[in-house]
């Protein structure tokens, strides 16, 4: 029974010792985390969009010109805006990767611009070639010929207004998909980045030994047998 006794009061400083030295090594595994964590944040940081990269502003204004032109030069000159900014952007391309896709979107929505800008200029065309017939027909004093002529230009006129309309929508709806795609985009590759830092140098032994280590705390904070029971086994 005394011999017992003796044994387990030598096993206690040992207990302590390697709890000790088991706290430590978590210690060090939440600082190593903690570290890990702050070049996560700081890398996020440096991930941020900057707030002047409003590549999705080109298109909206491009259709809005292109709304507003109501003669050929005008039109003109809302295509060559749109020219422009699709050179602007191809540059942009080489000088900010990390936004390369909303980019890409701002070029697409652009190029579309230039091409509805085009039909535009052809609407506007036979618009006025209508025109021309309908002031013919009411010097020749034909009436009926006039007015379906002024409706077919009213209606034509309105349908265009109602489909450049939804071009501005589209091109709102795009540069809205567009921040949502970057802002997911920027937290997957937050994550991957606090995932390498992590496991960056983290081999199968050292896992183990911190594995080990937290299961040494674990067992450390569990209350110690009593020395009675140890007597009573003994």
């Amino acid at each position: 029974m005394e011999s017992s006794g003796i044994t387990s009061g030598a096993g206690a400083p040992q207990r302590q010792d390697y709890a000790a030295s088991a706290q430590r090594e978590a210690k060090s595994i939440y600082e190593m985390m903690r570290d890990a964590k702050e070049k996560a944040e700081a890398r996020r940081d440096q991930f941020k969009l900057p707030k002047n990269a409003r590549y999705g502003d080109a298109p909206m204004t491009a259709y809005a010109k292109l709304a507003r032109a109501r003669t050929p030069g005008e039109i003109t000159a809302a295509s060559g805006y749109a020219r422009r900014k699709i050179v602007q952007l191809q540059s942009a391309l080489r000088s900010d990767p990390d936004n390369k896709e909303r980019i890409q979107a701002a070029i697409r929505q652009l190029q579309k611009a230039v091409h509805r800008a085009g039909r535009k200029q052809k609407d506007v065309q036979r618009e006025k070639l209508a025109e021309t017939r309908r002031k013919k027909a009411l010097e020749e004093k034909n009436r009926r010929k006039a007015a379906r002529l002024r409706q077919e230009l009213t209606r034509t006129r309105a349908l265009r207004s109602i489909r450049e309309s939804g071009y501005i929508r589209e091109a709102e709806m795009d540069n809205r998909t567009q921040e949502q795609l970057s802002a997911a985009r920027l937290e997957l590759r937050t994550q991957l980045q606090e995932l390498t830092s992590a496991t960056a140098g983290v081999s199968a032994g050292v896992a183990a030994q911190q594995y080990a280590a937290a299961q040494a705390v674990t067992a450390a904070e569990a209350p110690a047998p009593s020395d009675a029971g140890l007597d009573m086994l003994a």
